[in-house]
């Protein structure tokens, strides 16, 4: 069994890795939106509330870093807590995006609850964070199967 702190590594790895996939995801899919609903998605609106800046062009630099740092310790808790199952990931990344648009955000006055938003927009973020759950956990059981095999113990025979 990996130790706490290697769970997190890989879990926060993997949260990386699954940020970039959900990313690439919500950008291909935000084109099939119809015209007016297609304008900043979450990640861009929150950063805009709690990370306020001088222009457009660094909301943007702060809005990527701020989304992967975001999914970072999200993959990092959850690897941590639960582990690293993909079925369970499949379950946590709706899970993370409830807690997120249903709670905190929306209590903490960011922005509306998601039940304001277009359905189409919530379906979006619903589905890309299902990719998030999914590559996270995936992620993080690759590099724990790593940790226990090709960069485990063993006779080192290539360095001088």
């Amino acid at each position: 069994m990996a130790s706490l702190r290697s769970l997190l590594l890989v879990g926060a790895i993997g949260g990386i890795v699954g940020t970039a996939a959900m990313t690439a995801a919500m950008r291909r899919l935000d084109r099939l939106l119809p015209a007016g609903e297609r304008y900043p998605l979450p990640p861009r609106e929150i950063t805009e509330q709690v990370l306020p800046g001088p222009s457009s062009k660094s909301t943007a630099d702060r809005t990527i870093a701020a989304h992967f740092g975001f999914g970072a310790v999200a993959g990092a808790l959850l690897a941590g807590t639960s582990g690293v199952s993909r079925t369970r990931a499949s379950v946590l990344g709706p899970a993370v995006w409830a807690a997120s648009y249903l709670g905190w955000i929306p209590a903490a006055g960011i922005l509306r609850p998601a039940t304001s938003h277009p359905w189409r927009r919530n379906a979006l973020m619903l589905g890309v964070h299902v990719v998030w759950g999914l590559v996270t956990a995936g992620t993080a059981k690759e590099l724990l199967a790593a940790r226990g095999s090709i960069f485990g113990p063993g006779e080192t025979r290539d360095a001088p």
